[in-house]
């Protein structure tokens, strides 16, 4: 099913306590010692293309993000766009807004979901969720959220971004929730109630948007080929050179008229015109990953800069690549891998975007 696209063949492991355990361990890293190497490795693979792209946008380390796109895919294909965009990250909580890739195994849309886990397990220890989590749901409406731990112990979308923020912030809490499939109608109503939640929180918390909490949207951007996608075709362009160019040009043209700049419903709902059939929601237009997330992620901060009265962020596209237009990361020596093969007929598009 494409619904099951972004999936990848790993192992599942069960949760222990109220810890819960990483699910893809060969995509991501899962040891202190790994993730050292990881970033060691990034600095030295692509330190200066990461420079380069933060100073050609002005972005310096007291630049801070409100909110962030963020990919997630092997840290061996698109490790090197992580630290890109999350070093910015500064708050000390994090609110997750993730892709929910196996929804449909639990019969799952039209909702938030949270978890129950007091922490998440992370190379440099666990993770604590924050209690901020408890006090959002509590401002929420019980029929717009499901606090559901068997689908978040089997989604990869947002563990792979929390190494990350750990090496930047050891004490770094999370939020953790996923976005299903839902229509943009339902999402703006949810995202709405979100936003409302968060900023009740604050407001009762005394806590700020951007110096104590933080938004970042895991996505990863198209799944393009006509190899390996469960028998489904999904080059429209062609399944060469040409066509990778014209998909490219594509990407670029979603990216530039529905992400970047100031954030607006018009420009979001175009977001979601260019990636999801407009007669069924369920249905891919263009496979773009982050399809329910990324505009879900945009609309709670659209309704939150509304509540909290705090000057509306615009969007900058610090990079875009693929899993295939630079040389991967090497990681089988630290006992990782990759989930799904990298060729030009077979290949992920990866966004990386701050808003401050």
């Amino acid at each position: 099913m494409i619904a099951l696209l972004c999936v990848p063949v790993i192992a599942l492991n069960a949760q222990r306590g109220g810890i819960r355990v990483p699910v893809d361990t060969i995509g991501f890293a899962t040891q202190a010692w790994q993730m050292d190497s990881i970033m060691a490795r990034i600095n030295r693979q692509f330190g200066k293309q990461i420079s380069l792209a933060l100073s050609q946008k002005k972005i310096t380390k007291k630049s801070i993000w409100k909110l962030a796109i963020c990919p997630h895919d092997d840290y061996a294909y698109a490790g090197w766009m992580y630290p890109m965009v999350l070093q910015n990250i500064k708050a000390p909580v994090v609110i997750l807004l993730g892709v929910a890739h196996k929804a449909r195994l639990f019969g799952i849309e039209d909702k938030m979901v949270f978890d129950s886990h007091e922490s998440w397990q992370a190379p440099y220890g666990p993770v604590k969720v924050s209690g901020l989590r408890d006090k959002i749901t509590n401002q929420l409406p019980k029929s717009e959220y499901i606090i559901h731990d068997s689908l978040q112990d089997i989604e990869h979308s947002l563990e792979a971004l929390v190494p990350f923020l750990q090496y930047y912030n050891p004490s770094v809490e999370i939020v953790p929730i996923l976005v299903p499939a839902m229509s943009m109608e339902k999402m703006e109503g949810l995202a709405g109630s979100l936003a409302w939640a968060i900023s009740k929180m604050m407001d009762t918390e005394d806590l700020d948007w951007m110096k104590d909490i933080a938004i970042v949207i895991s996505n990863d951007a198209v799944h393009y080929g006509c190899e390996d996608w469960g028998g489904k075709d999904l080059a429209p362009y062609g399944c060469d050179q040409e066509g990778y160019k014209k998909a490219i040009a594509h990407e670029q043209e979603i990216i530039a008229n529905s992400l970047t700049g100031g954030i607006v419903k018009m420009q979001i709902r175009r977001f979601a015109k260019y990636t999801v059939q407009d007669t069924n929601f369920r249905t891919y237009k263009w496979t773009w990953c982050g399809r329910y997330s990324v505009p879900f992620g945009l609309l709670t901060a659209f309704y939150l800069q509304q509540h909290t009265k705090a000057y509306p962020p615009a969007g900058t596209l610090i990079g875009y690549s693929t899993s295939i237009d630079h040389a991967i990361l090497p990681v089988e020596d630290l006992g990782m891998g990759v989930t799904a093969p990298a060729t030009i007929k077979h290949w992920v598009g990866y966004a990386a975007m701050g808003f401050r």
